[in-house]
């Protein structure tokens, strides 16, 4: 497998005070390969990159537009209500900010020192107003 140029900027130091960021695509790395986290948390080597997601961000952006509507008349979606979901699509004001990289959302974990963050797909609650994180996912199998 190749890599990518070394990066020397936010790296892991063990003991380091300030916090390392951790976003939700650096975990999934981890669970996937540990040895290719380690390789860039803390050398700064990268994983090539690999397709491009243009069909799958063409299908998210599309599932988000349809979910806004039900959102905006506080429905549940018809897909929602043939599964027996007794939900409907979350309405916030900040939803739009939670939806792009960066500004997501945030969590710093003061015992570990890390800044996990992320973006959303979409936010759904129930009767009992309880919340639910989405992430819309598409997918080609034979």
């Amino acid at each position: 497998m190749a890599y990518t140029v070394r990066k020397t900027r936010n790296l892991y130091q063990p003991g380091q005070q300030k916090p390392f960021a951790l976003s939700r695509s650096k975990v999934e790395l981890f669970v996937q390969c540990p040895r290719c986290f380690y390789l860039e948390a803390r050398l700064g080597i990268k994983r090539p990159p690999g397709f491009p997601f243009n069909l799958n961000s063409a299908v998210d952006e599309l599932l988000k537009r349809e979910f806004d509507q039900y959102r905006a008349i506080q429905q549940p979606h018809p897909i929602m209500v043939e599964h027996g979901l007794d939900l409907v699509p979350y309405h916030h004001p900040k939803l739009n900010q939670w939806r792009h990289n960066f500004t997501g959302i945030r969590h710093y974990h003061r015992g570990l020192g890390l800044d996990c963050f992320g973006a959303v797909d979409d936010v759904w609650m129930d009767a009992k107003e309880q919340l639910y994180v989405i992430d819309y996912k598409a997918t080609s199998k034979n």
